[in-house]
């Protein structure tokens, strides 16, 4: 892999040994546009990328690499350049969402979110906020879909909790639920804590 790509263009990858696999599922490649299978590169779960186990430290080449992540339908995710289609790591999310603000655009208020390599989106019914629990330690692990393919960013916990900041409570199904509104769309946080 050329280390220093100044375009999408000029991305090649290294394939790992041994490692062959099938195209995305659901993606058909281009004519000419090769399926490289593995490559030895990894998201971790704090937003940290790394290339053969070492961290890459240019947030220029993060931010490269992060405009070519997809995913496919059975979950995988891929850097897909005009040339190859590359199979990588994703400990939890491929990025996360580091920033939150109000926003009003032509009477439309919502929240939007920056992510860790600096793109906005707004949480809308495109955009959907959800909240999964961790098995592990019950504590709540929130993420914003980024695009239609499903890639998301995860929230960050102090931007959670300013999102539960701007909550509301509602009666779903019985229950009292933390709910935000954004952009004519509504999102659950989960149960709202029981006053004492």
């Amino acid at each position: 892999m050329i280390d220093t790509p100044e375009k999408v263009e000029n991305i090649t990858f290294d394939k790992m040994p041994g490692s062959p696999c099938p195209p995305p599922r659901g993606m058909q490649p281009r004519p000419g546009q090769v399926v490289c299978g593995d490559i030895d590169m990894r998201i971790a779960a704090d937003g940290t990328w790394y290339y053969g186990g070492t961290p890459i430290h240019r947030q220029k080449l993060v931010k490269l690499f992060s405009t070519v992540v997809r995913r496919d339908e059975a979950g995988a995710y891929w850097l897909i350049t005009p040339a190859e289609m590359a199979r990588i790591k994703v400990d939890d999310a491929p990025f996360l969402a580091v920033e939150m603000s109000d926003t009003n655009d032509k009477d439309v208020i919502g929240l939007k979110f920056r992510t860790n390599v600096d793109k906005w989106v707004r949480a809308d019914i495109d955009h959907p906020i959800r909240v999964d629990i961790d098995p592990e330690t019950d504590e709540p692990r929130p993420y914003i879909q980024l695009a239609s393919d499903g890639t998301e960013a995860r929230i960050v916990r102090s931007v959670f909790y300013d999102l539960v900041e701007k909550a509301e409570v509602a009666e779903m199904d019985g229950r009292s639920m933390l709910i935000v509104k954004s952009a004519g769309a509504t999102f659950v946080l989960g149960p709202a804590p029981e006053e004492a």
